[in-house]
């Protein structure tokens, strides 16, 4: 556990206040003590000036502009075509190592083409991507035509935080430049926040607001213990709740982009499972409601391997407490491939450890352009099956089965019956697709389901 300088800075304080003179009602455990005024100006003089002296040279400043491709109808009816419209953003970064690698959210450069870095003390530097995660919303840059080391700050992925612990937002909110906002963390492994399926983040008390986005979460020892990357407000102003992604998951992106890789190969257990509640904690005599229960194990995957089985409840991985699919999925996506993670269950009243080498997610994640349906009343419909990797990356479950469509021919009764491009067909008479080939028994009259942005629809073919 670290030493922080604000506890040391409060035991002094406290050493400075003097003794009360013993009384009767001091012996009690709850006896009011007398208040006695500071002694010296010492005593008076707390301040978070040492830790922003320590930190803030190594947290930035980012301007992005990008040219965004827009469609405008009245101007096509005259013949025009597309416009080109410039947008901006504007964010904080963290320099994590001298030779100029930046973190940042990656919402902040999110298709940009000019990314501009301005350091503490005012000097500038053009930023290349070398990496950029949508799933954790991080982004690596490399600053460009650097003339010497740069100032960094730790990246603290030990998970030694605790509730009510003392921290510093550092960023450039509304873009009027370095500002240092303080606070406590409020809670951890927040996953419940819709920011994403695979996030389990800190939440923070301390003011954050536009601009905040990518920069620092800093402890009392001048550490980075996470990226500031969303609030929850009404307003769009920050009300004193606010994440920020954990610096065990902003190390597995940095360690991914200087390894030189283009992405970040998530490990996956493969197991699904629902949060245990409080009538499942009484029927399985918990005494309280904890774990994930498991409901799914994907066959010949990880977890099947290590011996997890349906109805399995995962309390644990590596000794971290998990209580949802978010939880597990961030707890195994901070490892990498092959690593093999250590799994609490509790099976049959009983508690054991089974180990498990995680793998990444089977199949072809990129769907390309697929195959085309040649018989059948879906003829004209192109489309690919899915698989857990291509699931994952269309953000959807990993077990789940079906046919994305990726075009459709035209005057094809597809087309006519107003099937869309990203439509998913799950269903023919009521029977489920796992594969490409069973399109081709779809005839007219058959009961077809598919699902639409998240909505599930039957219709029948004509």
């Amino acid at each position: 556990m670290k030493t922080s300088r604000l506890a040391i800075a409060a035991a002094l304080i406290l050493s400075a206040c003097g003794q009360p003179q013993p009384s009767k009602a001091q012996e009690g455990v709850f006896a009011e003590q007398p208040r006695v005024a500071p002694r010296d100006a010492g005593s008076l003089k707390t301040s978070f000036a040492p830790v922003v002296r320590e930190a803030a040279p190594a947290v930035v400043n980012i301007s992005a502009r990008g040219v965004q491709r827009v469609r405008d109808p009245f101007f096509e009816l005259f013949g025009g075509g597309p416009q080109s419209r410039v947008t901006g953003s504007i964010g904080s970064g963290v320099i994590v190592r001298p030779d100029g690698i930046v973190v940042t959210n990656n919402h902040v450069i999110q298709n940009m083409q000019e990314i501009r870095v301005t350091l503490n003390d005012r000097r500038e530097y053009p930023a290349k991507v070398l990496l950029a995660d949508e799933r954790s919303d991080i982004a690596v840059l490399q600053l460009e035509n650097l003339d010497g080391d740069l100032p960094v700050l730790r990246i603290d992925d030990q998970e030694q935080q605790q509730v009510g612990d003392l921290v510093l937002a550092i960023g450039n909110p509304f873009g009027v430049g370095q500002t240092v906002t303080n606070g406590i963390i409020s809670a951890l492994n927040r996953t419940e926040t819709g920011i994403s399926d695979s996030g389990s983040f800190i939440q923070t008390d301390a003011p954050i607001n536009p601009g905040n986005s990518g920069g620092a979460l800093v402890d009392m020892d001048g550490d980075l213990i996470g990226i500031n990357t969303a609030i929850f407000s009404r307003t769009g102003s920050s009300s004193g709740v606010g994440f920020a992604v954990p610096a065990t998951m902003v190390k597995r992106v940095v360690d991914s982009a200087i390894g030189g890789a283009k992405s970040v190969e998530r490990a996956w257990l493969g197991v699904k499972g629902d949060t245990v509640s409080s009538d499942m904690a009484r029927s399985l005599g918990l005494d309280r409601p904890q774990g994930l229960m498991v409901t799914d194990v994907y066959a010949g995957g990880p977890a099947a391997r290590a011996g997890i089985e349906q109805g399995d409840v995962i309390t644990a991985i590596d000794g971290a407490e998990v209580n949802d699919q978010g939880g597990l999925n961030f707890r195994v996506g901070t490892r990498s491939p092959n690593d093999t993670v250590a799994v609490t269950v509790l099976r049959d009243g009983r508690t054991q450890t089974l180990n498990a080498r995680v793998s990444t997610l089977p199949g072809d994640a990129d769907p390309g352009q697929g195959s085309v349906v040649g018989q059948g009343a879906l003829a004209g419909l192109q489309g690919v099956a899915l698989n857990p990797a291509l699931a994952d990356r269309l953000g959807g479950d990993p077990f789940t089965s079906g046919v994305v469509v990726t075009g459709l021919q035209r005057n094809s009764i597809p087309a006519r019956i107003g099937l869309r491009p990203n439509d998913l067909v799950v269903q023919i008479d009521g029977r489920a697709v796992t594969t490409f080939a069973a399109l081709g028994r779809a005839q007219r009259g058959s009961e077809l389901t598919i699902v639409r942005n998240g909505r599930r629809l039957t219709g029948r073919l004509p």
